[in-house]
């Protein structure tokens, strides 16, 4: 019997998350071990009447090309995906690794290339969600390479994700329902705010939201959600933030990242783990040492490190930032082919003043 939790996510994702109608054309993408959830996504989708289609990677296929293609084999931007982010009403993006370590091998040059080329689908992409004509949504169905990097066993960590969807409950909707609003009280009271000014372990640092909008993610860009997020004004970001859960991106993953601002720019970076990683992505344009984000990390059901982004962000009492892309729906001005989340824990000895008003103290919210 397909277990229940896995029903009510494709009914979520379906009918919440992406508000698939009739005549609508859904694209998912993901791996073979994510098959039991595509039934039952395919199976929502054709009771509202839409028309999913799927594409389905081979593990390993990616990194042959990665490995031993030429620069034009690296730098050619799939057809297939291009036809789906401009013409596709949604696209939904399952992870399903059976192994999250396969790029670890490949040149960082390589990679950073590659995610280059691919600029142009992220561009189409955030332009039209802007425009309300693509919806889009990020899942996971568990496997054991995730359970192995969150140190759990596999059962324990599907318990741990279901739980982070809310799939525990019998109306999960109602749930992420009672979470937005929640999140938009906070997100009403930002509004029109200027200067943020966080202080936390090896953490000093300004950026200003003067004239932009955070948005509320409650379970519908990504499953979880649980997040308000805005594109910081691009010069504004001055002082050090150290991110002290890893930071995942693209197959790698960096560890202990700190990075120095000046005017809005990466002046300084380290990482104990990845350093040359770092600064093949960093450098990978003009717009990758900006930031292209700024966010409150609100799930409080995501309470330890799971080494997956996914999960990561949205854990109570932290924030992430995003060098890279900014969101054009937030007012955001940054152009990047990169848009690398990394999250900085301010549970214990931390403060978040905007302008000047005490609005989260470890890790909880004050107003």
């Amino acid at each position: 019997m397909v277990d229940i939790r896995l029903q009510r996510m494709a009914k979520v994702l379906v009918h919440y998350s992406l508000g698939i109608k009739e005549g609508q054309r859904l694209t998912i993408w993901t791996e073979p071990l994510a098959t039991p959830l595509i039934q039952e996504v395919v199976r929502e989708v054709v009771r509202a009447g839409g028309h999913p289609e799927l594409m389905v990677s081979l593990p390993g296929v990616r990194e042959i090309i990665l490995r031993e293609g030429s620069n034009e084999q690296l730098t050619s931007v799939s057809p297939i995906q291009s036809l789906v982010n401009q013409d596709y009403d949604a696209l939904l993006q399952i992870l399903s690794s059976e192994n999250t370590k396969s790029r670890n091998g490949i040149d960082p040059a390589r990679l950073a290339l590659a995610q280059k080329a691919n600029q142009g689908l992220f561009q189409t992409q955030m332009r039209r969600t802007a425009e309300g004509s693509f919806n889009w949504s990020l899942a996971m169905f568990p496997t054991n390479a995730y359970a192995q990097d969150a140190d759990m066993p596999l059962e324990e960590f599907e318990e741990f994700v279901y739980r982070a969807c809310f799939l525990n409950d019998e109306d999960p909707v109602a749930r992420w329902q009672a979470l937005f609003v929640e999140q938009e009280r906070r997100i009403n009271w930002l509004q029109g705010k200027e200067q943020v000014h966080v202080v936390g372990p090896d953490t000093d640092l300004t950026l200003s939201i003067k004239g932009r909008k955070f948005l509320n993610d409650a379970g519908k860009r990504n499953f979880p959600g649980g997040e308000f997020f805005t594109s910081p004004v691009e010069n504004s970001a001055n002082g050090i933030i150290r991110f002290s859960f890893p930071a995942s991106y693209n197959g790698r993953s960096v560890e202990d990242v700190r990075l120095r601002f000046e005017n809005g720019v990466v002046v300084e970076a380290t990482a104990t783990h990845g350093q040359d990683y770092l600064e093949k992505m960093l450098n990978m344009d003009e717009g990758a040492r900006r930031l292209g984000e700024f966010a409150f990390g609100n799930n409080r059901n995501i309470d330890r490190c799971t080494k997956n982004i996914l999960f990561d962000e949205k854990m109570g009492g932290t924030i992430h930032m995003a060098v890279g892309a900014g969101f054009s729906e937030a007012g955001g001005k940054n152009e990047s082919g990169v848009h690398w989340d990394m999250v900085c824990d301010l549970r214990q000895g931390s403060e978040i003043r905007v302008d000047g008003e005490l609005f989260c103290k470890n890790g909880e919210f004050i107003l």
